[in-house]
């Protein structure tokens, strides 16, 4: 998927605001934190504060290039996170609002474990079983039916994108891979979207743009219209969008 930085930072900023409390779930005086999945390293600066080394990874040019900019200091690599090379070496991994976009859950899980030591960390949290479920049936219906519209024979892909397991189901993955979970718990975030009405179009096209890239600009405006139109009586609080997030968030230790 294409990300755009630009468009991540200034309209999308809740991500990391959100998952600035997960860095409290890290002790102080790490040697080596990875920062899976960091975006454009609006988290990763703070974790620097928790860890002698941190190294911040995406699998996103974009997101990359923006990190750079943000914290020269740091390191920031492009890279499959199911490639870490550090087996072995790594004290923590933090990774927030990115493990639901990773497909291979088993590979990516084992990845993990080879690279951290016994008694390192993961801490994370990414969506749960139902996280945008009204967005996204609203969104499924509009965009097949536009599909049908322009006669354009493509499927709606982000049901089956996206991981949002349980806390028992990841739970269950994380045990099988060598580690022991100490917290697995799901919570209901609803998350005002920026930019007014506009907003859950913005948020559409960021996060559905790999759906869109098929989808003439027309069409595109008509799906956008026609989940407002589906949502506006449950999402719409007045002067900004509700996204029904709701999330999981994990810590675990390796064997």
């Amino acid at each position: 998927m294409d990300w755009n930085a630009g468009l991540y930072d200034q309209q999308h900023d809740f991500v990391a605001a959100y998952g600035e409390h997960l860095l409290a779930l890290l002790p102080d005086g790490l040697g080596f934190a990875v920062d899976l999945g960091c975006g454009t390293g609006a988290l990763t600066g703070p974790l620097t504060a928790r860890a002698a080394r941190v190294v911040g990874i995406d699998a996103s040019p974009d997101m990359i290039a923006q990190a750079r900019l943000r914290l020269p200091q740091v390191e920031f690599l492009v890279m499959d996170a199911c490639d870490m090379p550090w087996n072995g070496s790594v004290d923590a991994i933090f990774s927030n609002a990115a493990l639901h976009w990773i497909e291979d859950q088993e590979r990516l899980t084992a990845a993990m474990a080879r690279v951290l030591r016994p008694g390192g960390l993961l801490v994370c949290e990414f969506g749960a079983r139902g996280n945008i479920g009204r967005i996204c049936a609203a969104f499924a219906a509009a965009f097949q039916a536009a599909l049908a519209e322009e006669g354009i024979g493509a499927a709606y892909l982000n049901s089956e994108r996206f991981y949002f397991p349980s806390a028992d189901e990841y739970a269950a993955l994380l045990v099988r891979h060598g580690f022991t979970v100490r917290l697995a718990e799901e919570y209901d975030r609803p998350t005002p979207l920026k930019g007014g009405q506009d907003g859950l179009a913005s948020w559409m096209s960021q996060f559905f743009a790999q759906d869109m890239d098929c989808v003439p600009q027309a069409a595109q405006e008509k799906i956008f219209a026609a989940v407002a139109d589906a949502l506006r009586a449950s999402q719409w609080d007045g002067g900004q969008w509700i996204a029904d997030y709701r999330r999981l968030r994990v810590v675990a230790v390796k064997h």
